[in-house]
């Protein structure tokens, strides 16, 4: 890997950085330490910031190189929050916190991001233009991004550019391919009122439970009649209650589940359709039903130029055998989209698998990454900055 003697310097720096914010991880939107600890580095660096709800950092970094653009603008992002798993890992920097745990990276994130803030504002000359850095909440929950596009802080942002550690990808390599890389969320609930009565004059009532049960089935239809085979949507029921006794019709029930797509198009036209036949069942037997909708994330795609981008970028550390330009798309989801639905960017991901210890996946209480890519991506931020505020 080919990592800048500025960059090499801040390794330990890092690291700290990492093995602090692991040691306090913290749930989605009570990241209150977290982001002290961020402002509290940013003050002593000078880079000034604002806030963004109550744990979001939105920091800034103008450059000072006379060529260029300086009008051009980028964002690099990095989430903070953590999840709700007891730690298994054994390490010595193990979590303080009982049954929560940095599972997903994002302790590593976040501590990469603020190698590259360390970097830039120790050399504005390298730069023309302006570096924001986002340190974004509630990644896990979908309730971050929002914040930051409420805010209006997109608005205006020519590109933007995020990282997500993989212990599936070995350490050297890096992920970046175009198109769809990960599904949509959308968690939806539909309540249906019904009418009770005994169960032996059905016809005096409204079987909630009926109507329900009709839903779920007539759902499982989105995906598998009404979706090409080749394209990516899952219509996924988790919960279904219904009734209070085996011998009364049931007159209220609730389902909750999740919508997954691959494309945005979809995403709108499903989320209609789910409400429509929640609808339409319930009205045929009599019956109502309200659908209300959790917009989680959007679906992350990957801009083909920014995507060649950061390609380039990567090769130049890593090699172009080290690169992964051709995915599967997940069905799982991250709120980094809800960036990309605003401004033209790339979401990369970075291998940290060198060993047994590192090879656990991510939201395993197991999960454990190999250090030395932290650098690495500190390097890749810096270096996909400045190439885009450099070059057309």
């Amino acid at each position: 890997m080919k990592i800048s003697k500025e960059v090499q310097e801040l390794k330990g720096i890092i690291t700290d950085y990492r093995r602090n914010f692991h040691q306090h991880p913290e749930a989605s939107l009570k990241e209150f330490r977290t982001a002290e600890r961020i402002q509290g580095i940013l003050t002593h660096l000078g880079v000034p910031f604002v806030k963004v709800g109550e744990t979001g950092t939105f920091a800034t970094i103008k450059g000072k190189k006379e060529s260029g653009d300086p009008t051009k603008s980028i964002i690099l992002r990095a989430d903070i929050d953590a999840l709700e798993i007891l730690e298994k890992t054994g390490h010595d920097y193990v979590s303080k916190h009982q049954g929560l745990m940095h599972a997903c990276g994002h302790d590593a994130h976040t501590s990469a991001l603020l190698g590259a803030v360390h970097y830039f504002n120790a050399y504005p000359e390298s730069f023309s233009g302006t570096i924001h850095f986002a340190f974004q909440q509630a990644e896990e929950i979908g309730a971050g991004a929002k914040q930051f596009v409420q805010a209006g802080l997109t608005k205006g942002v020519d590109q933007v550019f995020g990282i997500h550690v993989d212990p599936t990808i070995p350490l050297g390599q890096v992920q970046a391919a175009a198109g769809p890389n990960n599904a949509s969320c959308d968690i939806f609930t539909i309540e249906v009122h019904g009418k009770s009565s005994h169960v032996a004059r059905p016809h005096e009532g409204v079987d909630a439970l009926v109507i329900g049960a009709n839903i779920v089935t007539k759902l499982q239809q989105i995906a598998s009649r009404l979706t090409d085979p080749l394209e990516g949507v899952v219509v996924g029921i988790g919960k279904f209650e219904a009734g209070t006794r085996y011998n009364i019709v049931a007159n209220h029930a609730k389902i909750e589940g999740t919508l997954r797509a691959l494309s945005r198009e979809n995403r709108v036209r499903f989320l209609k359709l789910i409400e429509q036949i929640a609808q339409d069942e319930a009205t045929f037997l009599g019956g109502t039903a309200d659908f209300t909708n959790y917009d989680a994330a959007n679906v992350t795609i990957n801009e083909e130029s920014a995507t060649q981008r950061a390609q380039k970028v990567a090769e130049e550390l890593v090699g172009p055998k080290n690169i992964i330009t051709q995915i599967e798309p997940s069905m799982g989801a991250d709120d980094f989209a809800d960036f990309l639905a605003e401004i033209p960017g790339c979401y990369i991901r970075v291998g940290v698998q060198s060993s047994e210890d590192t090879s656990f996946g991510l939201h395993h209480e197991q999960f454990n990454l190999d250090e030395a890519a932290l650098p690495l991506m500190t390097q890749l931020h810096v270096n996909y900055a400045i190439d885009f505020l450099t070059n057309n």
